[in-house]
């Protein structure tokens, strides 16, 4: 599974414990989602946890923001 970039949460592992004491490994996912965010000005795919989302430690991408970009760079829309 991805990292998140802001707080480097990920997949953690660990066990699940029966009554009878057993034990079964098991995976502590972390809530990443796949979000547009502006990466030194430019728009990219990346992983992100929700907290740091809520929280605004990244900028999201507006869908007009990567074409804005371009025509500043002086480049074509691909």
């Amino acid at each position: 599974m991805a990292r998140c970039i802001i707080t480097g949460k990920h997949t953690r592992f660990g066990n699940n414990v029966s009554h009878a004491h057993n034990k079964t490994r098991r995976q502590f996912r972390a809530n990443l989602q796949k979000i547009r965010v502006l990466i030194d000005g430019k728009p990219r795919k990346v992983w992100v946890s929700t907290r740091a989302i809520k929280a605004g430690q990244v900028q999201k991408a507006a869908r007009g923001q990567h074409a804005a970009w371009l025509s500043a760079q002086g480049e074509k829309k691909g």
